[in-house]
């Protein structure tokens, strides 16, 4: 008899218990022998691994009359078509590349999740991400309200689905960058307690590194609390991504910035790290950086102990105010997030989205921290010292968001330049990145 494999969330609790941090590519190539190749060099790899299929825009956005056209012209497309690549064929790429301690997760950044988890569900995969805001806000112009009946759809599709399926909320990675942590905070948790609400009890919940290594810390251990309070019986770990904004140009300071969200990860006692690589702000990756950044973020975070939480600058309760009101509209959480965001009350900086308010902004704190600057109607006046102005030109935009770029090339970068490495499989080998 066949042991039954281990689940996404078992492994990476296993990995935990063990102390190692389980390190993630973004990986999706169109080419099935090209995926076959990137899912087998990460299980390789010297890092306690999962691997990651990304799937490719057409899909994203539900085109796919556009995904299989693509594919009958033999297109390179920026992920792997799941929906709509002819069964036998993923079949065979799959085959014999999940084992009991090597689980893949589906990445796809769709509002409208509810195809791809059906084919997932197909090929024995059970492990997924995003979030009806997450996925819908900055990804799609779909009415929110819809978005949460299509990933209500989906979750109910997963926890139907037999064993013990896995959600990930893209919450705490909003925007990438320039949006206050008590946000990102809030927004992961009410995602996760949403997926809960529908029948998913392995979830994890996101955070994406910032700005400042101390506040990050602090909203994780945040994170923690409020996962702690607010969905107690559920299989629950933190993930971080590293930094989702301009990444340093530099090999040195692309290796830097990804070291760095490995510490913060093992210091505030995250599972999984999610990884970028030196080539992020020039290219897709090959299989061979993609690999050199797990085995890179591995190494960093090896023996770095948890420590306990900084100093309380009140991130905690801004995230829990916000949480807490988007409980008190509606007992259904997804109704709840609609009207939060009807009434400015969620209210994310520089989305554009038709359904987000737009009357918030962050800003980054002559430190480095992310601040408020303008709260709109979200319901932390009293918790919030708010800057004397509410001025920021286009100059202060572009600066702050160049601020870790700069930061890190200056400090650790030489002249501008990607290892390529070596990589001896098949040809082709870039990975998409949805997020």
């Amino acid at each position: 008899m066949t042991a039954r494999p281990e689940s996404f969330g078992e492994v990476v609790a296993g990995h935990a218990g063990r102390g190692e941090l389980v390190v993630q590519p973004r990986m999706g190539f169109s080419c099935p022998a090209c995926m076959r190749h990137g899912l087998l060099r990460t299980r390789a790899a010297r890092a306690a691994t999962v691997g990651t299929i990304t799937l490719d825009s057409y899909t994203r956005v539900g085109d796919h009359d556009a995904s299989r056209r693509a594919i009958a012209a033999g297109a390179d497309l920026n992920g792997y078509p799941l929906v709509d690549r002819d069964r036998g064929t993923t079949a065979a790429m799959l085959d014999r590349v999940v084992t009991p301690g090597f689980p893949v997760q589906v990445r796809h950044g769709s509002a409208d999740p509810r195809r791809i988890v059906r084919a997932l569900l197909d090929f024995g995969l059970d492990a997924t991400e995003g979030g009806p805001v997450s996925y819908c806000l900055p990804y799609s112009r779909l009415p929110l309200a819809t978005a949460v009946r299509n990933w209500r759809e989906a979750c109910e599709m997963l926890a139907a689905g037999g064993g013990e399926p896995h959600l990930e909320t893209f919450g705490g990675c909003m925007m990438g960058q320039l949006c206050p942590p008590a946000l990102l905070v809030a927004l992961s948790v009410l995602e996760g307690m949403f997926f809960r609400q529908h029948g998913v009890r392995c979830i994890s919940f996101s955070y994406a590194q910032q700005t400042h290594a101390v506040q990050d810390e602090e909203a994780v251990a945040a994170l923690r609390e409020l996962i702690r309070r607010y969905v107690p019986d559920a299989r629950t770990h933190v993930v971080i991504y590293t930094y989702m904004g301009v990444f340093p140009r530099t090999a040195g300071g692309a290796r830097r910035l990804l070291a760095d969200s490995a510490r913060l990860a093992a210091r505030a006692g995250a599972s999984r790290l999610i990884v970028k690589t030196t080539a992020e702000a020039h290219r897709l990756p090959t299989v061979a950086e993609n690999v050199a950044a797990l085995e890179c973020a591995a190494a960093a975070a090896r023996g770095v102990p948890q420590r306990p939480a900084p100093a309380d600058t009140g991130l905690l309760m801004q995230a829990k105010a916000l949480v807490d009101n988007v409980l008190a509209l509606h007992d259904d959480i997804g109704r709840a997030l609609v009207i939060a965001f009807a009434r400015g009350q969620l209210d994310v900086p520089f989305c554009l989205h038709p359904d987000n308010a737009g009357r918030t902004r962050g800003r980054l704190g002559a430190d480095g921290r992310l601040e408020w600057q303008r709260i709109g109607s979200l319901p932390i006046g009293d918790l919030v010292e708010l800057p004397a102005t509410e001025r920021m030109t286009s100059a202060d935009l572009l600066n702050a968001l160049r601020y870790v770029e700069r930061t890190f090339d200056d400090r650790f970068g030489a002249p501008p330049m990607v290892l390529a490495g070596s990589d001896h499989g098949p040809p082709q080998l870039r990975t998409g990145s949805n997020q």
